[in-house]
């Protein structure tokens, strides 16, 4: 079985708009969260997103091609641009040879509420352009990025919940195994605007404490009242480790584990369970054993539901362990559909700086998280190998292990 190793990595989030403020941002414990009047002025509870900078696309791709880009694909195309270079990844390497793509992606709301209010309004399905075909579809971020990047290998799209980003890098890694790809482009990409959300603010899922946005967000802290949203894009150049190595390609760390599974229950009902079954096969996956782990980013969103039954999870299988803990969601919020993916490049960052990023505003642990070993503070150490969980609405599970390549 191939080796599947990293060799370029790029991120659009609310941290930054690059690696390097990215990590400067998890190490100092940054939130990048903020209110959003706009959000109260359209109807929802909570003004609260993550702050995420619009891409300046005019001088970059023309205009034919930007009329088809939907938002998350913008956040997409800065993040791969950034993954491809950072891999010595140019245009006459793409033209020349077969480069996958598999995104996580699980909405595209804006176009199609924009194609129905042209509709109710007009009467005229020409009113609509051509674009917003291109732009609507859940597909919208692979069918862009291969057209813009070349890209002639699998290219297809991954919709599992907040578990899409992490589900697309464990396809590319299986697909590397078994060697029908030499390189996949994975990553995860979502909107932030508040059309996409709105469904989630009616169910009361999103944090209040809009006096403090900074201070929302709150994984395991017993004061948590929801999550907030957030988004952009993570892109992550997967490659078989002998092709790496062949072309020269500096390799950031070696995908060993990926683990999955499915709770079988209520659509929205979490299960340590499941959770337990995930990183146990990741874990298997990568041949480690439990105090091999060092560090942990939980996919802990700051629900009360989700938080209790992870650290349920987390307890079962590291109680007594060494792994560090945090959710990296304390400072980003929840960035569903990318999160999966966007926490493998914070874990990647982690691991070349060799620290532990905080989970902030974690005060007063709850019953069930003041079992599992939470770092509420920065702790700078060697990072050999962690684990990253991400888990989704109708139950889907996904978990990662990257390790370092010594």
């Amino acid at each position: 079985m191939r080796r599947v190793v990293v060799t370029g990595m790029g991120i659009w989030s609310c941290l930054g708009t690059d690696t390097e403020s990215v990590k400067d941002a998890l190490y100092m414990g940054k939130s990048g969260i903020g209110l959003q009047p706009e959000r109260l002025e359209y109807g929802y509870r909570s003004g609260l997103t993550g702050i995420v900078e619009q891409p300046k696309l005019k001088k970059l791709l023309d205009r034919r091609t930007r009329v088809g880009l939907a938002e998350e694909g913008e956040y997409a195309f800065m993040a791969s641009q950034q993954a491809f270079q950072q891999a010595g990844v140019d245009e006459d390497y793409l033209l020349k040879n077969e480069v996958g793509v598999i995104f996580g992606n699980d909405s595209s709301a804006k176009p199609v509420i924009e194609a129905s209010k042209i509709m109710d309004e007009k009467h005229d399905s020409a009113m609509l352009g051509s674009g917003i075909i291109f732009q609507s579809m859940n597909s919208t971020v692979n069918m862009n990025l291969s057209t813009i990047f070349h890209l002639r290998g699998i290219n297809f799209t991954v919709s599992a919940a907040c578990a899409s980003g992490s589900h697309s890098i464990g396809m590319g890694m299986m697909l590397i195994r078994q060697g029908l790809q030499d390189m996949v482009l994975c990553g995860g990409a979502q909107e932030t605007n508040y059309y996409s959300m709105a469904s989630f603010d009616a169910l009361s899922a999103f944090s209040i404490r809009m006096d403090e946005p900074t201070k929302a967000s709150r994984p395991f802290d017993r004061d948590r009242d929801g999550l907030i949203p957030s988004g952009g894009a993570a892109a992550l150049v997967l490659e078989d480790y002998d092709h790496a190595i062949a072309r020269g390609a500096n390799i950031l760390c070696e995908l060993t584990g990926y683990g999955f599974s499915s709770n079988g229950g209520g659509i929205s009902q979490p299960s340590d369970d499941g959770s337990v079954i995930a990183m146990s096969r990741a874990m298997k996956d990568a041949g480690l054993e439990l105090d091999d782990i060092d560090y942990i980013n939980a996919h802990a969103t700051s629900t009360h539901q989700g938080d209790m039954f992870e650290a349920i999870a987390l307890d079962r299988m590291f109680h007594g362990q060494r792994a560090l803990i945090s959710s990296t969601k304390s400072m980003t919020g929840h960035e569903c559909w990318m999160a999966g993916a966007s926490e493998i490049v914070y874990s990647i960052l982690m691991m070349q700086h060799n620290f532990v990023a905080p989970n902030i505003n974690l005060e007063n642990p709850d019953e069930y998280s003041e079992k599992i070993n939470l770092t509420a503070k920065t702790v700078d150490m060697e990072l050999n190998a962690i684990l990253s969980n991400s888990f989704g609405f109708g139950g889907t599970n996904s978990a990662l292990i990257i390790q370092k390549v010594l």
